[in-house]
């Protein structure tokens, strides 16, 4: 892989009050800096945390990566008089609050608008000094930049690049990656209601849907769809360059004494739900792709925040660094329902959950977790597996992962390896709206099982791509021997694995892993 670093503009979350306000504004790296020590291994509360240090993503970006801050003399990029130097391996802090923040002299009202403005602003400030440092060997016209942002920081960063009033083509054109942590880009619901637009106190009418539509420059026909998690293909950003980390740990969040967590409600980081923290691409005929996401159990800050924590770490420096992208989907072929109620198939309703739990190997941590005890998994009802009224809902998107070369655990192997443990679960079947308990199990599976992937990248151009799989339950670990060709094609390729249940009431399908060179 090409050693290309960019600089890496971190962008932070809502500040409710004048006292938030004025404690980012004294924080040099507006959280960026801030790490943890504890690690929930489980969703039970009441059991202890275990003790896990991660540094923080500034501190780690710099002992891993070799990334600096850029402040020099006192002075940041946009103080006159500043003198930096400017690498390409510069982390800077864009600080939009500090024009609203008493402390330190702030009179200004906040403003989605003026912030997304100032993003575009910065950038060009952040391109000049990069190419004006002649170590660099960068020119302007090839000037590229990461966009890393926090909850509301995703929406400054999306109306930036989503609404021409607030770029330039220069600065739009600079962003090469962008990924979000927690960022509600469908809006913050309370008690099932979305914020109303009316309630402007403290802007929390900023994550009213309607008022992001706006901001976004959404066009009538889609402000008519009445959701604010649109990327439009082909014009707002490539939607292969951007990826959503979402929080599914509410229990943990602890600001305004839980009361953001009990009406924020399952489903949630504590504060954003779980439904409204990914993004989809829309084309001109509505069809619609997600993308890229993973899922870890972590609130949305806190002690056990999801910035501060070692899991968002890695698909960051996955996502910004790595060198395989792997995106999963279980393409659903049939389900089978219990055979006492078979023959009233056409009166049956369920709820299909299915988990996905992927990790590389030799690595304490998941890259992405969804589990039902967690409210993140992915759902299909019965209607949409068991007929073809709509096929496009029998293939669901579980994850996205990146594999990186520099953190293989053997350095002698060249191989890329994760696990993906897929389960897919049926809570309750309904029979005419009445629940139908007979045979019924609580937490039972209709599938459950754990495939290793291991892929082998050429060591040469003239040398194919090669991969082997097994499902955990069928065979034991291999030798050194077992991979198979992967045909390629366009950089990319697809594996396809079958999976069925050997039992009914069950499923079967096939998990389809499509594979990409990433930053080759």
């Amino acid at each position: 892989m090409p050693d290309v670093r960019y600089p890496i503009i971190y962008v932070r979350g809502y500040a409710m009050t004048d006292e938030e306000k004025n404690e980012t504004a004294a924080d040099p790296f507006c959280g960026f800096n801030a790490g943890s020590t504890v690690y929930r291994a489980v969703s039970d509360k009441d059991k202890p945390a275990q003790r896990f240090v991660f540094e923080s993503p500034l501190v780690r970006l710099m002992k891993d990566f070799g990334y600096n801050a850029i402040y020099d003399n006192g002075l940041d990029l946009p103080d006159e008089g500043f003198k930096g130097v400017l690498s390409t391996r510069s982390i800077i802090i864009y600080r939009y609050y500090d024009d609203t923040a008493p402390l330190i002299g702030g009179q200004q009202s906040a403003s989605m608008e003026r912030f997304a403005k100032g993003l575009s602003d910065l950038i060009l400030k952040v391109r000049d000094h990069v190419c004006g440092n002649a170590d660099n060997c960068v020119d302007p016209a090839n000037f590229k930049c990461y966009l890393v942002a926090h909850s509301m920081g995703g929406l400054i960063c999306r109306a930036f690049l989503q609404n021409p009033q607030f770029n330039t083509p220069e600065s739009k054109k600079a962003v090469d990656k962008f990924f979000t942590y927690a960022t509600p880009h469908n809006g913050i619901d309370m008690a099932g209601i979305n914020v109303p637009k009316w309630l402007g106190l403290f802007d929390i009418n900023t994550f009213n849907r309607s008022n992001l539509m706006t901001l976004f420059g959404y066009d009538a026909n889609l402000i008519a769809k009445g959701r604010s998690d649109y990327l439009r293909s082909g014009q707002d950003i490539d939607i292969r360059r951007c990826f959503c980390m979402i929080g599914s740990n509410r229990g943990d969040y602890e600001v305004a004494q839980g009361l953001s967590r009990t009406f924020a409600g399952h489903g949630s980081d504590g504060l954003v739900r779980i439904e409204n923290a990914s993004l989809c691409s829309i084309d001109a005929n509505a069809v619609e792709t997600p993308v890229a996401a993973a899922y870890a159990y972590r609130s949305h800050s806190g002690y056990f925040g999801i910035v501060n924590s070692e899991e968002a770490y890695q698909n960051l420096v996955r996502f910004l660094f790595g060198d395989v992208r792997v995106d999963i989907f279980a393409q659903v072929d049939s389900v089978t329902l219990p055979p006492a109620i078979q023959k009233d198939a056409a009166d049956v309703d369920a709820l299909y959950q299915f988990e996905a739990l992927a990790s590389p190997r030799g690595k304490p941590w998941y890259l992405t977790r969804r589990m039902a005890e967690e409210d993140s998994v992915a759902c299909r009802t019965q209607q949409e597996l068991a007929t073809d009224a709509d096929p496009s809902r029998r293939k669901v998107y579980l994850s996205s992962v990146f594999l990186a070369n520099i953190s293989r655990v053997n350095p002698n192997d060249p191989s890329l390896s994760y696990s993906l443990t897929l389960g897919v679960r049926v809570p309750d079947y309904k029979v005419k709206q009445v629940l139908w308990f007979d045979q019924h199990y609580e937490g039972s599976y209709l599938f459950r099982d754990t495939l290793v992937v291991e892929i082998l990248p050429p060591a040469t151009a003239a040398q194919p791509w090669q991969v082997r799989t097994r499902w955990q339950s069928q065979a034991a670990a291999p030798t050194g021997a077992g991979y198979q060709p992967l045909p390629w094609s366009n950089e990319s390729a697809t594996l396809k694995v079958p999976f069925a249940s050997t039992s009914t009431p069950g499923i079967s399908g096939t998990l389809v892993i499509d594979i990409t060179g990433w930053n080759q």
